[in-house]
């Protein structure tokens, strides 16, 4: 499952992030990196971008970013 198809308020472990380069770059630098648990807090009126809290923290993502990560639904936070 992507972490752009989670619904509200589940909360899944990261298993995979994709993209290329600097932008895969990016998100490990911001905490998206493989056992890591997350949880989708809010989504914007239009469906983009996501709000999602990881390590204590709150990250708002784009959509189209979020759908680069691979998870697995069911982690407890």
């Amino acid at each position: 499952m992507k972490l752009s198809a989670l619904p509200v308020g589940k909360c899944a472990r990261i298993t995979a992030v994709g993209g290329e380069g600097a932008l895969r770059l990016r998100l490990l630098d911001m905490g998206l990196i493989p056992g890591t648990v997350v949880r989708v807090q809010k989504v914007a009126p239009l469906g983009d971008p996501i709000q999602i809290r990881l390590r204590g923290y709150e990250l708002t993502i784009r959509k189209e970013d979020a759908a680069k990560i691979d998870v697995e639904e069911g982690a407890a936070e």
